[in-house]
């Protein structure tokens, strides 16, 4: 078969939305299109109708037509299986059948066309797969974007603590009466190079990015001014906003010439949420900050059986103020599953070992200020089941309907937790609406998507377990793999815990914030 065009016409021959997909000029397309509604012929239902040239393959929807203009050579058969996948295309992409949705969501149903028709023929694809590539979904887009942000968020922030460090040189430098040294000096963030270069055993800079959070290619931001640089230049302390603000003229310009222009702002954290990043904690920053993250995957059959479980952990260490360099942090170990332990190449492993002290090798040099550093990080692999902290149990059965009656139920196997925004998200068969029966939590159906969404605020103690019932017709067991799972809690799965931090010198208590993230990285069932 050669497909010539598709289009979506109102009854009386007005056309919405068409795409042509062989070499032909808008003249004839139009001239096509235009001959449509004359060649109607009024108390007859037909599913197709032919000139000399051309047949058109037709079906009714609502108060419009989906239309298809082919070669009188091509196969009828065919065409009305064509035409039936493009009828279909169009409610998923607009909510009702009228003419101003189909214009809103006009460019969709193109690309939509476009997947179905490849230079005049029929691709072999079925509706699930059309959604699929034009979504183009891509987990490693979102988790790419959600850490991008994280960086221009605290490049801004190293942004503005770098221009009040050359704010407050710049007074000294006054009051001292004295050229003084270059903006570079050792006593700021700047100088961290010359205090942990290669020697003296102190933590090198490659070192520290290997086991840093993203923020730490940050400090390429902050390379050192170099030593001929004036202080005497204020404009210098904010040089990394120049390309903003040459964004700004351009976009300024465009406006005075008369172009309209909308700002898009960046997502926020929360927005990003199901690109699967890390929890944003609000926990308010001492000048000794640690921060413990706990991520897990988990993939279980659906008939029982743990097939995957992998813990992994960072204890990340920042300080912001300088008279807490030489610090020793000492932790609360009461883990007894066997996690493995290791610790930044520049802390002294026997320390941690004997005492369960986090010190450096050289406790002369402290640890870089404004930075997050990696100092311990663990690993934990099993294959015993009573290792998952919740179990989900999926029992779909087929009735005498036609369909399956679902029941779904949880437990929080691990007490002491308490997890929190519990997601259980079910697959459904396409364009089928489930009753539920009963629910413990909340529910939401995705149409779109064809899921049915799961929620649950709090799985704890008091609220271990809870279960849903759903009917779905026209569907089998299998309908409802793989179930994704959802959570994130602040109590740590690794039973590890900062007890108190110390000064090197004399051992003297430093006050210090904590913060705990343990959050799915994927849990599936399958």
């Amino acid at each position: 078969m050669v497909l010539i065009a598709a289009a979506v016409c109102t009854k009386a021959g007005k056309t919405i939305v068409s795409r042509q997909f062989v070499e032909m000029t808008k003249a004839r397309i139009e001239g096509l299109l235009a001959a449509f509604p004359k060649l109607m012929t009024s108390g007859k239902q037909h599913t197709f109708v032919e000139t000399d040239s051309v047949r058109y393959v037709y079906q009714p929807l609502e108060k419009l037509y989906m239309l298809l203009i082919t070669t009188k050579a091509s196969n009828i058969l065919e065409d009305l299986e064509t035409l039936r996948l493009f009828s279909k295309v169009i409610p998923e992409y607009c909510r009702s059948l009228e003419e101003k949705e189909i214009i809103d969501n006009a460019f969709d149903l193109i690309f939509a066309f476009d997947e179905i028709v490849a230079l005049g023929y029929r691709e072999s694809v079925n509706l699930a797969q059309i959604k699929t590539f034009v979504e183009m979904d891509s987990h490693e887009e979102k988790v790419y974007q959600a850490v991008r942000q994280t960086q221009e968020r605290e490049a801004k922030q190293k942004m503005r603590e770098r221009a009040k460090e050359l704010q407050r040189q710049r007074m000294e430098m006054k009051k001292s009466g004295g050229s003084g040294r270059g903006v570079g000096g050792g006593s700021g963030p700047e100088g961290f190079g010359n205090r942990f270069g290669s020697g003296g055993g102190g933590i090198s800079s490659d070192s520290i990015s290997s086991l840093s959070t993203p923020s730490a290619n940050i400090a390429e931001i902050n390379k050192p001014a170099p030593a001929a640089a004036k202080s005497s230049a204020p404009r210098n302390a904010l040089k990394l906003g120049g390309k903003s603000r040459d964004a700004d003229t351009f976009v300024d310009q465009l406006k005075n010439e008369g172009e309209k222009v909308v700002s898009t702002p960046l997502p926020t954290a929360a927005a990003s949420a199901a690109a699967k990043a890390k929890p944003v904690s609000d926990v308010p920053m001492d000048s000794v900050h640690l921060r413990m993250e706990d991520k897990v995957v988990i993939r279980i059959g659906r008939d029982g059986g743990l097939q995957t479980f992998e813990l992994s952990g960072l204890l990340s260490l920042r300080i912001s103020d300088e008279k807490y360099g030489r610090i020793k942090v000492q932790l609360d170990n009461t883990d007894q599953r066997g996690i493995q332990l290791q610790t930044h190449p520049n802390v002294d492993k026997e320390l941690f070992r004997s005492s369960n002290q986090i010190g450096l090798k050289n406790p002369a040099k402290p640890f870089p200020l404004n930075t997050d550093v990696g100092v311990l990080k663990w690993r934990y692999q099993t294959q015993d089941e009573s290792a998952v902290p919740l179990t989900i149990n999926c029992w779909p059965s087929e009735n005498a309907e036609g369909g399956c009656d679902v029941n779904i139920e949880y437990e929080l196997e691990h007490t002491r937790l308490e997890l929190q925004d519990v997601c259980i998200t079910i697959p459904l068969p396409m364009g089928i609406t489930p009753s539920i029966a009963e629910c413990d939590g909340d529910y939401n159906h995705d149409s779109r998507k064809n899921q049915l969404l799961w929620n649950l605020p709090v799985i704890d103690a008091s609220s271990k377990q809870g279960s849903m019932e759903f009917s779905v017709p026209s569907s089998i067991p299998g309908d409802f793999f793989p179930l994704d799972v959802t959570f994130s809690s602040k109590i740590p799965y690794a039973e590890l815990a900062p007890a108190k931090v110390m000064l090197v010198d004399d051992g003297s208590d430093v006050k210090f914030s904590a913060e705990t993230v343990f959050y799915t990285d994927k849990f599936e069932i399958v």
